[in-house]
């Protein structure tokens, strides 16, 4: 596993928003008192939401929450590689470099990454754009595979994401989902199996009488 540390520029403090403090407070409800500890994934994931990355500041500020020590926290924060330890863009874009995703052209997009943003986790001169390779997204499938605020882009080629990239820097609200139109995981084109409606509409139902059916009874009229 590679070494993963903080950044070295570190802002002065970190506080939770009140709307953000709601939801930790949440989350610590969901364990007992001795076990709050528990609750360290989801709250540095908070934060991850809150500032798009997770800082000493936040780290410091988990484990007074959480009564436990800061390495611990650390050790957390650095081990799973779903935290960012540094500043991202506005728009942090994850594009997947799994077998399936390299052989339907992912490579092509990490191209279209370097050329438009630069190396992986560098911020663009606006702030808007970064980007980084990552392990399956398990959408296979739809190969290859980008994720924008955690939805998928699926289905991409070199022109549909810039397309996507090129709307993102217009402000405009990118619609996750298939590039071709894909239903889903269905084969390109449409779905192969089970077109027939009649398959499955109950028009081919045939009435059939069981042997030994019990009868209903008649109702006793009312007084």
């Amino acid at each position: 596993m590679s070494v993963r540390r903080l950044a070295l520029n570190q802002p002065e403090g970190f506080a939770f928003s009140p709307a953000s403090l709601e939801t930790a407070n949440w989350w610590l409800q969901k364990y007992p008192a001795d076990r709050r500890q528990s609750a360290v994934i989801p709250l540095l994931w908070l934060v991850q939401k809150l500032e798009g990355w997770v800082s000493e500041p936040a780290i410091r500020v988990v484990a007074e929450m959480l009564g436990m020590p800061r390495i611990r926290v650390y050790e957390v924060a650095t081990f799973y590689t779903m935290f960012h330890l540094q500043p991202v863009g506005r728009h942090h874009l994850q594009v997947c470099g799994t077998t399936p995703c390299m052989l339907r052209g992912a490579n092509d997009l990490k191209a279209v990454c370097r050329r438009r943003i630069g190396a992986p986790f560098a911020v663009s001169a606006d702030g808007l754009l970064s980007w980084e390779e990552v392990e399956c997204l398990g959408a296979c499938a739809n190969a290859p595979v980008v994720a924008i605020r955690d939805l998928y882009h699926e289905d991409l080629t070199p022109q549909t994401f810039e397309a996507r990239i090129d709307a993102l820097l217009r402000g405009e609200d990118v619609q996750p989902g298939s590039a071709i139109g894909r239903q889903k995981s269905a084969p390109e084109g449409g779905p192969a199996t089970l077109v027939d409606p009649a398959l499955y509409d109950g028009s081919l139902a045939v009435p059939v009488t069981l042997p030994n059916r019990p009868q209903p009874q008649p109702q006793p009229a009312e007084a």
